[in-house]
């Protein structure tokens, strides 16, 4: 008889994969190397997750738990007399500190992986959070929904882009200098609502 699943050790053994893979990129998701670079047998992780694709659904959905808990953990989001632009720098700050940037990375893959149409049908629900996300909290600074949500697609496509940018090139002071611009962009779609 086989033992039962445990879903907080199987919970652990996804977010060490994660680690992994943040440091190897996806190019490292195969069963046998995943295990090894746990200490594990495959064994334990055919336990959990019967096959690659079964371990890779499970991540996306792991990832998107993850992200969904640091959107809500963002501070200030929710208090309207913040400006979005400064939770957009701040945001950027987290993401890209020594500590998160492998992690930073493993987020802009996926999503790469996910335009190519290399993840089949699952898109990972993160990318569709993050605009509602922050469609929300232009809409507690008084934006209309539709408005709303187009100009949080815009922002995150943006925040997005300067992320890859920095993170191909390297050059901090070229690409925070849009930044800038864009957090002053974003402020400015509530300004006058609030003022």
């Amino acid at each position: 008889m086989a033992r039962p699943r445990d879903p907080h050790r199987r919970t652990q053994i996804l977010d060490a994969v994660l680690e992994h893979l943040a440091e190897t990129g996806m190019s490292g998701l195969a069963m046998r190397p995943v295990a090894q670079a746990l200490g594990q047998s495959t064994r334990v992780l055919t336990h959990h997750f019967a096959d690659k694709d079964a371990l890779l659904a499970a991540l996306l959905k792991r990832l998107d738990e993850v992200q969904h808990e640091q959107l809500r953990a963002t501070e200030g989001w929710d208090d309207t007399g913040r400006g979005i632009g400064a939770i957009v720098r701040d945001s950027w700050h987290r993401h890209l500190a020594p500590e998160n940037i492998a992690h930073t990375r493993l987020i802009h893959e996926i999503e790469g992986l996910a335009a190519a149409g290399r993840l089949g049908d699952r898109v990972p629900a993160f990318l569709a959070a993050r605009a509602e996300f922050v469609a929300d909290a232009l809409v507690a600074r008084g934006l209309g929904p539709e408005e709303a949500r187009v100009n949080a697609t815009f922002l995150n496509s943006a925040y997005s882009g300067l992320q890859t940018d920095f993170l191909s090139t390297g050059d901090r002071d070229r690409v925070e200098a849009a930044l800038d611009r864009l957090c002053a962009l974003a402020d400015s779609w509530t300004a006058a609502r609030s003022g």
